[in-house]
């Protein structure tokens, strides 16, 4: 073979491994192919938020844990876990997320108002009632769920409604962009 040839041959061979089944060209460890580096991800409440808004109440939670390994854990992170769990009907995990979320903000009124729903469904209006006062109080006025929510907890405390204890009477409320947006039943 003439040494014009060689160099030839080896990029022709180079090319060919490349494109073989054992091997070839790869994307970075760490990054799927068709990846753009560039770009930014959503951040897990985000995502979290949308896939509570679709019922894929597992799947929000780990998204909301996510986001509290991206951003820490702070008020709005630990209230959309107790939300979530609430939605889930796991009532102890709900109270327990919500209580330390208003640990960390005892103004945040998402909270405030999803801890009391908690405590209707565990039968203990005289607390959810001052809970969703206090909600109500920082919220102005202006969400209608939590007065709606405020509503019939001072009718079951003054024992003017009933209901029966299984039926969910509440709404979830969470914060997007300074509004209060509903979570449905």
């Amino acid at each position: 073979m003439p040494t014009f040839w060689r160099p030839l041959a080896v990029a022709l061979t180079v090319c060919l491994a490349a494109c073989g089944p054992t091997g070839g060209l790869r994307a970075p460890e760490g990054v799927a192919p068709g990846t753009d580096r560039r770009g930014q991800s959503v951040d897990g409440l985000t995502v979290g938020h949308r896939l509570a808004e679709a019922g894929e109440f597992e799947l929000a939670l780990r998204a909301y844990y996510r986001a509290a390994g991206e951003q820490g854990i702070n008020a709005d992170v630990l209230s959309a876990i107790g939300s979530t769990n609430l939605k889930l009907g796991r009532l102890g995990q709900a109270e327990q997320m919500l209580r330390r979320a208003l640990e960390l903000d005892p103004d945040f009124v998402p909270a405030l108002n999803n801890l009391g729903v908690v405590l209707m469904e565990k039968g203990e209006t005289g607390e959810a009632r001052r809970v969703f006062q206090r909600a109500y109080a920082l919220d102005s006025g202006n969400s209608d769920a939590i007065r709606e929510n405020l509503r019939l907890a001072i009718a079951r405390t003054e024992n003017r409604v009933y209901d029966p204890p299984n039926e969910a009477n509440f709404s979830l409320v969470r914060r997007g962009q300074g509004e209060y947006l509903l979570l449905s039943h």
